[in-house]
């Protein structure tokens, strides 16, 4: 018995994984705004009455999503926070920090069109706030393990600017031709580079 709720448990795991694989595959395509629970069901390649087993309406699978992109952002900034010293040169952690930015971005179109999009509202701007919020705290964690001598204040309004120069040039990089998007995610690095020296 113990064992087959153990095997339930992990089918409606992977079943609600697979439901929000397609939830972010409608709203990369058609936005949150005009995201259905018909169209995410349809995606998943189940019923509307299957999906409700697992979430009762769109705002239920924003938060799954945000749960998502939650956990997936700490667990990243973890690992690479614990391979900063202050022997790191600036230059080099902030080209991960954009690098991985860029790259995240390209596989995870729904997590940008939902936090960083023209999307509006109060959910999806709490949803925003929270999740730029807790990178924010992460990259000041960075700097703060680069420069033990640095403020946590400071750190922390470093770490916030960081993030929305970020956000700032990401909407560019993606609309512009390839050649164009390095060029300007040279110039982002170069940017926080002399912010943050």
């Amino acid at each position: 018995m113990p064992e087959r709720t153990v095997r339930r448990q992990a089918r409606g795991l992977k079943r609600m994984a697979e439901i929000l694989d397609a939830a972010e595959s409608v709203i990369a395509e058609v936005g949150y705004p005009d995201l259905t629970t018909n169209q995410v069901a349809a995606r998943a390649g189940m019923s509307p009455g299957s999906l409700y087993q697992f979430f009762r309406n769109k705002d239920e699978i924003l938060d799954g999503l945000v749960a998502r992109y939650t956990v997936e952002r700490q667990e990243f900034w973890t690992a690479r926070l614990a391979a900063v010293t202050p022997e790191v040169p600036l230059e080099e952690l902030v080209g991960r920090f954009v690098d991985e930015s860029v790259r995240f971005k390209s596989a995870s179109p729904a997590y940008w069109a939902l936090l960083y999009g023209s999307a509006t509202g109060d959910r999806l701007a709490e949803a925003a706030q929270h999740i730029h919020a807790e990178i924010a705290r992460q990259v000041a964690g960075l700097l703060r393990r680069r420069s033990p001598g640095l403020p946590e204040e400071r750190a922390t309004l470093m770490g916030t600017m960081a993030v929305a120069m970020v956000k700032a040039v990401m909407p560019l990089v993606s609309s512009a031709p390839p050649e164009r998007g390095e060029e300007l995610v040279a110039e982002l690095k170069l940017a926080l580079v002399r912010y943050l020296a």
